[in-house]
């Protein structure tokens, strides 16, 4: 069995009075794609957030490649090799799509964004290679020939494409994608499907919160889920189906 890459202990988070993650054990394997499904309000998007630095843990641990980034910032868990897509996409608009694929790349730059921005053409040589590598991630997602478009005029299947594109340009060992078949068709979420499945073939770990059952059950090697922030049943996705608790919480009859 596949090492882990990504281990979860006790980990709890609440609101005030609100628990939204309540003692939480979880491991994601490399190599992996680890689905984390439930209704809404389950936590599952808490969970991302304090994975990526957003929220910090109420308690608990959260370990990577055996290191505790729990409550670390946000650039400090980005720099080590985590990357995450958004529920609602997150793009920069009136940038082009090329654009907005280099911002992801500058977190593996020497220079920065802003410092690149200021310096004269002559002076930036890291800045066409990190040109050439965010083409090479928009071919890879199948955006090349919108390169130069802004990126506010694509349509919400070729936005989500384009987050991937730029979590993958920050050259992460761990993706976190928040939804990306979200408000897709079914064409279109084949083809986020057949991207994540190629995301993998690069021995790139993915973890994924969706509720298209049916993309989550072909594409998944191990499905946890959860309820009411509690963890009521993991395994392969044969399993999950047949648990009569999933059932009755979440898949129905």
């Amino acid at each position: 069995m596949s090492e882990p890459i990504l281990e979860i202990s006790g980990l709890r988070k609440s609101f005030g009075g609100v628990v939204a993650v309540e003692s939480l054990d979880f491991g994601v394997n490399r190599k992996s794609v680890t689905s984390i499904i439930g209704p809404n309000g389950a936590g599952k998007t808490t969970i991302f957030n304090m994975i990526t630095g957003y929220l910090v843990p109420s308690s608990g641990k959260i370990l990577f490649k055996g290191r505790d980034i729990s409550g670390k910032k946000q650039h400090v868990i980005a720099s080590l090799g985590i990357s995450r897509s958004f529920q609602n996409v997150q793009i920069f608009p009136h940038m082009t799509v090329l654009e907005n694929i280099m911002v992801g790349r500058h977190l593996r730059s020497h220079t920065g964004l802003l410092l690149s921005w200021v310096l004269p053409p002559v002076m930036r040589p890291e800045e066409k290679k990190i040109r050439e590598d965010a083409l090479y991630w928009l071919d890879f997602v199948g955006l090349a020939d919108f390169a130069d478009r802004p990126a506010g005029s694509l349509p919400l299947g070729n936005q989500r494409m384009l987050e991937v594109a730029r979590a993958l340009a920050g050259e992460p060992e761990l993706i976190l994608l928040d939804e990306p078949a979200s408000g897709l068709n079914t064409r279109e979420t084949m083809a986020m499907g057949s991207l994540i499945e190629r995301v993998r073939a690069l021995d790139i770990t993915v973890l994924l919160v969706e509720h298209d059952m049916e993309l989550v059950m072909s594409i998944s090697d191990h499905v946890a889920v959860l309820n009411f922030g509690k963890l009521i049943a993991q395994g392969p996705p044969a399993r999950i189906q047949e648990d009569p608790d999933v059932i009755s919480a979440y898949l129905g009859e």
